[in-house]
């Protein structure tokens, strides 16, 4: 990874497809999974956009689909949740990558007695992956991801861990957000425009290098190396760049 341009993408356009991660790019990160809180300026912001961009508009995120839509409420958008493992396209149908249910139920109950001893890991379980939350107890960042690969390894279930901010996420190796990007790519409305892909976490260096690969915009949130081209310093600043485009 190489470090971004310290300066802020282009000014936005209607005609591009905006790709956007939602933790730490739309919202602020919270300290559990469930503590975030998604507030109806950003919900106005984002219908607005997507109404004038002609739809082109999708979340792509480590969430479920269901967390999702829960948090957006009314607001109906393409969404690919679990790091593109699931993903809805614009005409609402759904495509789902699955890990083996068996390989699955054996992670998480290797994982039980270590969260017995660790009460400051989180496992949660988003019905495709099973990310191993360490925000809360930070010192164990490595053996975290140690354990991770390990039980990823030992399942031979064709697994892979998804590093992430303070998380290690099982999932199924060949699907992330830069596939997810693609495929959008491919279907209206997003087929034809200058592709958008911001994010601030490790995950979305792979949304990162398919939108350069496109020559598209690919933003970088916040701090840290990334293979993105621009960057912009908060989710603030995010804000206002997309209400820019308005």
């Amino acid at each position: 990874m190489t470090r971004t341009r310290p300066g802020p993408p282009p000014p936005p356009r209607l005609d591009w497809a905006y790709f956007l991660d939602v933790d730490g790019t739309l919202i602020d990160i919270a300290d559990t999974p469930d503590a975030v809180h998604v507030d109806g300026a950003l919900l106005t912001l984002i219908a607005r956009l997507q109404r004038a961009s002609g739809g082109a508009v999708a979340l792509v995120s480590g969430r479920a689909l269901s967390f999702l839509d829960h948090r957006l409420g009314a607001l109906r958008l393409p969404l690919a949740g679990q790091h593109g493992l699931e993903r809805r396209d614009a005409s609402g149908r759904v495509w789902i990558h699955a890990a083996p249910p068996a390989a699955r139920s054996a992670i998480k109950a290797a994982l039980a007695p270590v969260l017995a001893r660790h009460p400051g890991l989180l496992l949660e379980d988003k019905g495709l992956t099973l990310a191993l939350h360490y925000r809360l107890a930070p010192q164990l960042a490595a053996y975290a991801h140690r354990l991770m690969a390990r039980l990823a390894a030992a399942a031979s279930a064709g697994l892979e861990v998804q590093r992430g901010r303070r998380v290690a996420e099982i999932k199924p190796a060949g699907m992330d957000k830069g596939s997810a990007v693609s495929a959008y790519l491919a279907e209206p409305p997003f087929a034809g425009r200058r592709p958008v892909f911001i994010g601030d976490d490790l995950n979305d260096e792979h949304g990162f290098a398919e939108v350069n690969r496109l020559d598209g915009i690919s933003v970088k949130v916040g701090t840290g190396a990334s293979c993105a081209r621009y960057r912009l310093a908060d989710v603030a600043a995010v804000r206002r760049w997309l209400a820019d485009a308005l």
